[in-house]
């Protein structure tokens, strides 16, 4: 299952990556050509850099392509390498939950409840939003799943 998600998320990010490309460069040259750019191109461009961001971060996580210092870990015996990394999938699962979940979820019922709209678009905020308890949940399946495959 964890590479039919990889593949999913991967082209997701990657048709994501091609459209705020395409819409900067709308904006670029509705700006230079007309003298008038298009209102709804910055504020779609920084939509999508925030879904990119995010979702693109859970798929580093699933990938171990993110940022690790590993100045400890090259001096731990095998044991202790495989404790450091249960405890830190342990921390980023909770940073998950508690963050991006719960945080998510509560902007998610605010800006629900308080009907927030985007000024250009007139997109639901909520839309928007959406992309941080679904990347908290992607980030917690793949710490799972990486501890699931850990040896003892």
């Amino acid at each position: 299952m964890k590479v039919s998600i990889d593949k999913v998320l991967g082209t997701f990010l990657s048709i994501l990556m091609a459209v705020m490309t395409l819409i900067v460069l709308w904006g670029v040259l509705t700006r230079y050509a007309f003298s008038n750019q298009a209102s709804w191109t910055g504020e779609l461009a920084r939509f999508l850099l925030i879904w990119i961001g995010l979702l693109g971060a859970a798929y580093a996580s699933g990938q171990r392509k993110h940022l690790a210092i590993d100045l400890l870990s090259d001096k731990l015996n095998d044991n202790n390498r495989i404790m450091q990394f249960r405890l830190i999938a342990f921390l980023v699962i909770l940073f998950a939950i508690c963050i991006l979940i719960t945080g998510g979820v509560r902007l998610l019922y605010i800006t629900l409840i308080l009907e927030q709209s985007s000024p250009a678009l007139n997109i639901p905020m909520s839309f928007v939003y959406s992309v941080l308890p679904l990347s908290g949940l992607l980030i917690v399946y793949y710490q799972i799943e990486k501890l699931s495959n850990t040896r003892a």
